[in-house]
């Protein structure tokens, strides 16, 4: 069976943890598919790439969720949540996705 690739799953996380949260209106249940989407490619990370690859895009996945917050209010949240999930995804396949495991 094909793997779905860790930038996928990560950009995912993002957007889902916020469409989720937004859309229940339940911020916890949004960090939890952030948190689930994130421990998903973490472990896909340190497979690809290894240990020290993985936390370093775990540590990314994390401050693209904490900035997305302040750039939120200059360009909007919708807007603020893809750029940042689209950097987490450039960076998880530029490190672990574009060798094609």
């Amino acid at each position: 069976m094909a793997r779905v690739p860790s930038s996928l799953v990560a950009a995912t996380g993002l957007v889902g943890g916020y469409g989720v949260a937004r859309w229940t209106k339940k911020r916890p249940l949004g960090g939890v598919a952030l948190a689930a989407a994130g421990a998903v490619a973490a472990r896909e990370w340190e497979r690809k790439a290894g240990k020290k690859a993985a936390a370093a895009l775990s540590g990314a996945y994390v401050m693209a969720f904490a900035g997305s917050h302040p750039l939120a209010k200059k360009v909007g949240a919708w807007p603020s949540v893809f750029a940042v999930a689209g950097v987490v995804a450039a960076a998880s396949w530029a490190v672990a996705d574009r060798r094609g495991e």
